[in-house]
């Protein structure tokens, strides 16, 4: 067993045993490219250096220099996501686009988490935020057709894709699995009461530190929640708070409330998608709102793309959704890990 662990990917029985998977990855992808191009879907490929990763105050980038022919030196970043890329060409007029980008993520790894990985991120401009949960769904059922897969199972959870999913609000995931009264601790517009949130922790049973921000003590709860979700059907978990609603415009019906949602299956999150914000005001004020953390965290602040932001107040109104599509085949195929439907695992 220990000498199985240290032998490389590459070597020729393990290779031999992933063999299947990673083929099975290629006829997954095949058919949800055509299944998108089906649906007049146009595919991009949104360049990986940026001049800023992505501005979610814990996700991690690499860095680069580029150099130019003169000698002068700026930084660059591997990108996070290409959402920023792909709003841009929202704002230079496409409709439909998709895009299964290469992105990488720093201080990510395990059974879940890789440094370099493949993010299927699509966008359509002018529909709205159901019509992409519905391709989510729609693309989670052709990944199990295609591998063979009647059920989804992982760490003993098992979950029909192809069964009616459950939607469930935040506030009512929260509700039903801790108690907590989530929409008490939020003010009108949305913004987090860090005291309320943090007495209502303490009540049921978790810790809530005097450093802890309001964000801190949800993400401590949600951690507990998430393994809960999507079994034994998949879970549409949406209607984030506005303060975790990252670059989702707030809902029609209660802007204390965004139109985010997240797809659960076996308790993995597998997809994050988004009712597309267009107000570059509010985008450049969750920005600075987020890199302000990451200096308070880590110590350090990621640029803003100052371009994303003037491409966003052109862009049309737009729905998009990122689908981490090494968990959906690592789901499908039921492997244990990412590394078992990865062709090159990352050093």
């Amino acid at each position: 067993m220990g000498l199985a662990k240290t032998r490389p990917w590459w070597a020729p029985d393990r290779h031999g045993d992933r063999r299947g998977a990673l083929l099975s990855r290629g006829r997954i992808k095949k058919a949800v490219r055509a299944w998108l191009e089906a649906r007049d879907f146009t595919e991009v490929e949104c360049g990986a250096l940026a001049v800023s990763p992505g501005n979610e105050a814990h996700l991690a980038a690499f860095a680069t220099e580029l150099v130019a022919p003169d000698g002068t030196r700026r930084t660059l970043y591997l990108h996070t996501s290409p959402e920023f890329a792909a709003k841009k060409l929202l704002a230079a007029g496409e409709a439909r686009i998709f895009d299964f980008a290469r992105v990488f993520r720093n201080r990510e790894t395990g059974p879940l988490h890789a440094s370099e990985f493949t993010m299927l991120e699509w966008y359509r401009a002018r529909e709205p935020y159901e019509a992409v949960i519905a391709d989510t769904l729609a693309i989670v059922r052709l990944a199990a057709d295609t591998a063979g897969a009647e059920l989804f199972s992982f760490r003993g959870r098992a979950c029909d894709p192809k069964s009616p999913p459950e939607r469930l609000t935040v506030a009512e995931a929260f509700a039903r699995h801790t108690g907590i009264d989530l929409m008490a601790t939020l003010s009108p517009l949305g913004e987090g009461d860090r005291a309320t949130l943090a007495d209502a922790a303490r009540r049921v049973g978790f810790d809530a530190a005097e450093s802890d921000t309001w964000a801190d003590i949800f993400s401590k709860i949600m951690v507990t929640i998430e393994p809960k979700l999507g079994s034994p059907r998949p879970t549409v978990l949406c209607e984030y708070p506005r303060c975790e609603a990252a670059l989702a415009r707030a809902t029609a019906r209660d802007p204390r409330v965004a139109e985010r949602f997240e797809l659960y299956v076996c308790g993995v999150e597998i997809a994050n998608g988004f009712g597309e914000l267009t107000d570059a005001a509010e985008q450049r004020a969750r920005f600075d709102a987020e890199e302000s953390e990451r200096q308070r965290v880590y110590g350090e602040r990621y640029p803003i793309d100052e371009d994303f932001l003037a491409a966003l107040a052109e862009m049309p109104q737009a729905s998009g959704v990122a689908l981490g599509f090494d968990r959906l085949v690592m789901l499908a195929v039921g492997a244990r890990s990412l590394q078992d439907v990865l062709w090159t695992p990352a050093p």
